[in-house]
C-alpha cells in the first residue's frame, strides 16, 4: 500500500497531482472516502502498463485545464474538474491531444471503476470500502 503523498511510479509529480485530482473527480469523497482514499491509486499503480499512454493523457488533461481556465487541473474546483473531463469525454477540446481524448477518459473511467469497486486483494478498494458501501458481503 502506497504511503499517503508518496509519488507515483513511472509519471511525474505533476501528472501524479493531475491523476489524483481526476481519480477524485471521478469518486469524489462524500460520507465514502474518495477515490485516492479508498486505494484507487495503488492499484492503478500496480497496473500500469500503460505508464506512457497515461503521461500523455494527463500531460493533455493539463493542457486543457490551462487552456480552458488559466490554471492547473489540481487546483481547479471540482465542478470546473468535472466540467473538463464531461466536455473531454464528449470530444469537446481546446487543445492538441496526441490520441483520441474520448477514449482516454473512458480508459481513465474503467481503470478508476476497477480500483474502487474491485477486489482488495488486487490493490484498491482499501479495507473493502465501496463493498461496505453498496452492501456487498464476503463470506470466507
Amino acid at each position: 500500500m502506497r504511503a499517503p503523498g508518496a509519488p507515483l511510479w513511472g509519471v511525474t509529480p505533476e501528472q501524479a497531482a493531475t491523476l489524483s485530482a481526476v481519480v477524485d473527480t471521478i469518486v469524489p469523497a462524500d460520507e465514502y472516502p474518495s477515490g485516492t482514499e479508498a486505494g484507487v491509486l495503488d492499484y492503478l499503480e500496480g497496473r500500469f502498463d500503460l505508464r506512457a499512454y497515461y503521461a500523455a493523457g494527463l500531460d493533455a488533461v493539463e493542457a486543457e485545464a490551462r487552456g480552458r481556465y488559466g490554471a492547473r487541473f489540481p487546483v481547479l474546483s471540482y465542478e470546473r474538474r468535472e466540467e473538463l473531463l464531461r466536455g473531454v469525454e464528449s470530444g469537446d477540446t481546446r487543445t492538441p491531444w496526441p490520441f483520441d481524448p474520448v477514449v482516454f477518459v473512458n480508459t481513465v473511467v474503467g481503470h478508476v471503476m476497477e480500483g474502487f469497486y474491485g477486489d482488495p486483494d488486487n490493490g484498491g478498494n482499501r479495507d473493502a470500502v465501496s463493498w461496505r458501501m453498496i452492501g456487498f458481503e464476503v463470506s470466507d
